[in-house]
């Protein structure tokens, strides 16, 4: 059902017709295009949430004030704020720019994403913080009373240990920090003599020192100190001095982390959640700190991600195949592990950017809040009731919800704004956006599909995006679609905004599909080729992809194959069969993704890759890519091997001295059963080969 629209053209700076856009939306009755709706008609607001409906704010300046108002009225409606002042209204192209604000006012009434697994925290307040001396000491004691501090010094500078013991206290070198809220393990070396955990600062060491190697730090400089050992006596029972420590590695869990390093210790472009890096910068360093107490207690966020594991092509048999997710991953969330043929998520790590499941080729890695399937009904909606509205040839502009939306926002205010075919889509991170969502907008009536990165995506990031657009541009290209269908804009200003902007060109839109974007990343894709190569210009059965496409063809020499099959075990997704019936090796190209498993098992290097887009139907079937005779056991007439294995054998045995003996040679031509008893009625070698063994 239709959530009500309230709608304000912000002191008529934005030509809105009513009338055009309830067409648009299909509403029954047309929407008052209110002109000051936060102040002269915030009765209609009012009026509205008494009527206990769902609302829609066409305005997102006033959000604050009409959430409090929503609150104060006890509405028992939800309400939801759209942008169409920034976006559409403010723009060079005001007058042709209702078809995109029924668009993005469409979004609205679409249902949420379905709910996913959540990743819990829990954070008790436990704080290291690990630096300088000084810097470490001022912080502590300024946070000791609110939170339970530690202190691992660093350097060699000494700095005077306040009188009072109020928290726990090391010196260290070789420091080393993983985990995530809740959960850090700090690890280092004890470096000094003194441990200041055990050392009760009574200041005998410091008195009985010769040479005053000792200060209020209760460090030993170890360039006066001449190993006397008068402190170690003074120490006593203690027992805090030891030159000879043979333990030196220490470790300890922590909830949240200072680090007040000159580079961090996690030095990651997102480091985890309770992990604050501020550097040397007194400011910085305050606002961190102002920011801790903020991460004591017990915290929820969605699970970005799903992973099956059945068609991972990370490894077989400890060989590593793709590691596309591990390489873009920002946060080190995902790990090998070959011992299971599989990756390992960390989910208190993963930051949802699902740049892993943008480049990840088989689709076993997806992006869960929203999935694509939610994406893709986004899209289908707004190009659909844009279409409908009168608009022509709309372009997708994809952006994130801080810098990039600032961004935009900015124009709208400084410059011309977006033309009004230029839609803009919010998503969470824009390494999300994949290969499945590139073409699938094609197919959905989008002339151009175009990101915007504002800065504050890591470089990694982008790279990757322009891979994926490569392998978009490559099919569209080849398809005869044209240029300019895909761009990535890196923009931090204005300027080169409006010019990415307005100076692009406007390709002609496809005919609109009528099918759903799926979570099955392959699928989906099959349905988007079928599409454009029904409504593309030139239609091609092959297109050449760029080098590391997740499409392509197996190669294999004849010549070097002997047919061990090897390749069929090590393929994850298929794509490598045998035939049960006789020695054949058959390849569906349709499954492959380009993983490089089946090359780098091959004994032979009899196999190698070449990326390439076959849009026939033949890539859907087994096509055979090499085969061989049948071998026959030459004392029964069973087959078990084929010919290529046993004269390869008999090739490289044959001067062997176990096989000098021609009878010894002609057992390897028996199958297993014929072996043994050939062995035991002539009395020979007890040695038995299984040449069936393709292990």
């Amino acid at each position: 059902m239709a959530k009500e629209k309230l709608i304000c053209n912000c002191n008529r700076t934005m030509p809105l017709d009513g009338k055009a856009l309830a067409r648009a939306l299909k509403l029954g009755t047309t929407p008052t295009v209110h002109t000051e709706l936060c102040r002269r008609h915030l009765a209609a607001f009012e009026a509205a949430v008494k009527n206990g409906n769902d609302l829609v704010v066409a305005c997102t300046q006033e959000a604050p004030l009409f959430d409090e108002l929503h609150g104060e009225l006890k509405g028992t409606g939800a309400i939801q704020f759209v942008n169409i002042r920034e976006t559409g209204g403010w723009s060079a192209e005001s007058k042709n720019a209702t078809p995109k604000i029924a668009a993005l006012l469409a979004l609205a009434d679409l249902p949420e994403p379905e709910p996913v697994p959540l990743v819990s925290y829990k954070s008790d307040g436990s704080l290291l913080i690990v630096g300088p001396g000084a810097a470490a000491l001022q912080w502590a004691e300024k946070l000791a009373d609110q939170l339970a501090v530690s202190v691992l010094i660093t350097d060699t500078v000494q700095a005077e240990l306040p009188s009072t013991r109020r928290y726990p206290l090391w010196s260290g070198r070789a420091v080393a920090i993983k985990g995530y809220l809740g959960a850090f393990e700090a690890t280092w070396e004890q470096a000094n003599p003194i441990d200041l955990d055990v050392c009760t600062r009574c200041n005998a060491c410091i008195r009985s020192c010769p040479e005053q190697a000792i200060d209020f730090s209760y460090q030993i400089d170890l360039d006066k100190c001449k190993a006397h050992r008068q402190c170690v006596k003074a120490c006593g029972e203690v027992g805090a001095i030891d030159f000879g420590r043979k333990e030196t590695l220490r470790s300890d869990a922590f909830d949240m982390v200072l680090d007040l390093s000159r580079e961090p210790l996690i030095n990651l472009p997102q480091p985890p959640q309770g992990y604050f890096a501020p550097r040397r910068d007194p400011l910085e360093q305050a606002l961190a700190a102002q920011q801790l107490a903020q991460f004591v207690g017990e915290f929820e966020k969605p699970k970005y991600f799903e992973y099956r594991e059945k068609i991972c092509a990370h490894g077989r048999s400890e060989i590593t195949g793709c590691t596309k997710c591990i390489d873009v991953c920002s946060t080190r969330a995902i790990s090998s592990d070959l011992d299971a043929n599989r990756i390992k998520v960390e989910p208190h790590l993963c930051m949802g950017c699902g740049g892993c499941a943008s480049v990840c080729p088989s689709g076993a890695m997806t992006y869960a809040y929203p999935r694509v399937s939610d994406l893709g009904m986004r899209l289908k909606t707004v190009l659909q009731t844009y279409r409908e509205a009168g608009g022509e040839n709309p372009c997708l502009l994809f952006h994130n919800t801080t810098d990039g939306r600032e961004l935009i926002a900015r124009l709208a205010r400084r410059g011309k704004g977006l033309p009004a075919n230029v839609i803009p889509l919010e998503v969470f991170h824009i390494a999300s956006l994949g290969l499945d969502l590139m073409l699938g907008a094609l197919a959905f009536g989008a002339s151009r599909f175009m990101i915007l990165s504002a800065g504050s995506e890591p470089d990694d990031y982008r790279e990757a995006l322009e891979r994926q657009m490569g392998y978009a541009r490559a099919i569209a290209g080849g398809l005869g679609l044209g240029e300019g269908r895909f761009s990535l804009i890196v923009a931090g200003d204005v300027g080169a905004l409006e010019k990415a902007a307005w100076e692009g060109g406007v390709p002609r839109s496809l005919t609109p599909a009528s099918f759903n974007l799926g979570n099955d990343k392959r699928a989906t894709l099959d349905f988007v080729f079928d599409h454009l190569m029904l409504h593309a210009p030139v239609r091609k059965d092959e297109l050449p992809m760029p080098a590391g496409a997740p499409y392509g063809a197996v190669v294999v020499d004849k010549q070097k194959c002997t047919m061990c099959l090897a390749c069929v075990g090590a393929c994850p997704e298929g794509a490598l069969l045998d035939a049960k019936d006789k020695p054949q090796l058959r390849f569906i190209e349709r499954n492959c993704v380009q993983c490089g498993l089946c090359e780098k098992t091959c004994p032979e290097d009899a196999i190698s890759l070449v990326p390439r887009l076959l849009l026939t139907s033949a890539a859907t079937q087994p096509a055979v890519v090499n085969e061989d005779k049948v071998f026959a056991c030459v004392r029964c007439g069973k087959p078990f091997a084929n010919q290529r294995i046993i004269d390869n054998m008999l090739g490289k045995l044959a001067t062997h001295s176990m096989f000098k003996d021609p009878a010894a040679l002609r057992r390897l031509q028996m199958c297993q059963d014929c072996r043994v008893t050939d062995m035991f009625e002539k009395g020979g070698d007890t040695t038995i080969f299984d040449v069936t063994d393709r292990s």
